[in-house]
């Protein structure tokens, strides 16, 4: 009997009917059960006559399944399989946690630090490969990706692949999705995964020339199904209806509602759900978003957000290292710095992005490659600090610790501030009177922590830095 890793896939193949276009004539999926409960799952056409459904168990034990479809020949096929327990680095999904947090599958805490490579699936072996390598060493644990091609500003090529079938003169036919298209992204897919890498699926967006912007609602639907259909199996899988939806035209707020409770009920696994803007907001409380996801660079509104929406507050873009001519990609790598911290201590996440000036128009942001910037490393250690923290997540402290700065933590055990721009030479920490503290002063850019005080408790001043983009942490002692 075949054996499966808990939270990796099975995947069943069959033979049937190659005529017509079995993409809107032939139907095909399968149900799976575990003991009482029973799991419908839709498959897919691969081309060639190839029919196939991708099945992620979530528990370790005996399954079994039986196909359905319209076709004789693909209809009541019986298999069983074993789930076994997953191998090292498998610790399944990543899933909404205590309301503004995230954990995997195995319950170990998700703090998210991702980055942004738009169309990094999309430009052949040899950069491909290079960007996987450079992720590998960074400090990166999601990428923000584009599904369909992009064409902008850097970023002009033609892919390799194309989503669609296309005729000997380039004509796309949006009735016929192209397995080789769909096939290499998966291999992609799947690298990330085993990297430790979720991947943020951006599955619609307005920089576009060959008419994926523009499909008609039949269109859209008909390729959101297949998406989640092939890629939903994914653990590390975070559905993105769009970046910048607000600047796709042709698509009313209806049409997001719509995509989103598409991908919500085609999606056996309730893979994490959200939407990228530029200018004005989706609202994010709507009940088939599962955490908020921002382009904003006043990271000072984090705590806001939160409150507005009652979900993980992402800000997957607050502008990009480099120094191109566009506004948004311009900013130092300090200040990067400085915006992860931000809303570090308000209590979000923040991603990375990167867009410094190539001869051959390789830039991180677009294309992948390599990273030339000063944050990655300062964000490593951010992360570092963030993931020896509780491992319930940090919280808004009210109060704070050190003159209402911006502060998380865990009350009364953890604290963690912190002053940007400000540069106080001593401070005033307001602790509990029970218990004793050690008092450390961290340099962001410098990565270093140093104990400034221990066995300290209740309101004490202390000396500090005097400089910029410091901040403090306060341990309770056992």
């Amino acid at each position: 009997m075949k054996h499966v890793e808990q939270w990796d896939f099975l995947e069943v193949t069959l033979e049937g009917p190659g005529e017509g276009n079995p993409f809107l004539e032939v139907e095909f999926g399968a149900r799976f059960r575990f003991g009482h409960r029973t799991i419908d799952v839709d498959g897919f056409y691969d081309g060639d006559g190839v029919y196939k459904t991708r099945f992620m168990p979530d528990a370790q034990g005996e399954w079994s399944y039986v196909t359905r479809s319209n076709r004789e020949e693909l209809d009541g096929r019986e298999g069983t399989f074993v789930c076994i327990a997953p191998a090292e680095g498998n610790r399944g999904p990543v899933h909404v946690e205590r309301k503004f947090h995230f954990a995997y599958g195995d319950g170990a805490p998700y703090f998210q630090f991702g980055t942004t490579c738009y169309a990094w699936a999309h430009q052949g072996d040899e950069l491909e490969e290079l960007t996987l390598k450079t992720l590998a060493k960074a400090p990166f644990n999601k990428m923000r990706m584009c599904v369909f091609p992009k064409h902008y500003s850097y970023n002009k090529n033609e892919p390799e692949f194309y989503p669609f079938a296309r005729d000997e003169e380039g004509k796309i036919d949006l009735t016929r999705f192209s397995p080789a298209f769909w096939s290499h992204f998966e291999t992609r897919l799947g690298q990330l995964r085993d990297l430790g890498v979720e991947a943020d699926l951006i599955l619609f967006h307005p920089y576009d020339r060959w008419g994926h912007a523009e499909m008609e609602a039949e269109e859209d639907d008909r390729y959101l199904r297949y998406a989640v259909a092939r890629l939903a199996a994914y653990r590390n899988v975070w559905w993105s209806m769009a970046n910048e939806y607000d600047l796709m035209k042709a698509k009313s707020m209806a049409d997001w509602d719509r995509f989103f409770k598409i991908v919500q009920e085609a999606d056996p696994y309730q893979r994490l759900r959200g939407v990228h803007n530029c200018r004005g907001f989706y609202d994010h409380a709507k009940p088939w978003v599962t955490h908020s996801s921002i382009q904003r660079s006043d990271l000072e509104r984090v705590g806001e957000w939160r409150r507005q929406y009652g979900k993980p507050v992402v800000v997957d873009e607050c502008c990009y290292e480099g120094n191109i001519e566009h506004g948004w990609g311009n900013i130092s790598a300090q200040e990067m710095v400085h915006r992860f911290w931000l809303g570090t201590v308000q209590g979000g996440y923040v991603g990375h992005g990167e867009t410094y000036l190539h001869p051959e128009d390789i830039l991180w942001w677009s294309k992948g490659g390599v990273l030339h910037g000063q944050s990655p490393e300062r964000i490593a250690f951010l992360r570092k600090i963030v993931e020896e923290g509780p491992a319930e997540g940090l919280e808004p402290v009210a109060g704070g610790l050190a003159g209402g700065f911006p502060c998380v933590g865990r009350a009364p055990d953890y604290y963690l501030a912190y002053f940007g721009i400000k540069q106080p030479a001593k401070l005033v920490l307001n602790l509990p009177d029970d218990g004793k503290y050690r008092v450390e002063a961290i340099d962001t850019w410098e990565m270093k922590v140093e104990v400034c005080v221990e066995g300290v408790s209740g309101k004490c001043e202390i000396p500090f830095a005097g400089k910029p983009y410091m901040a403090v942490r306060a341990c309770r002692a056992e």
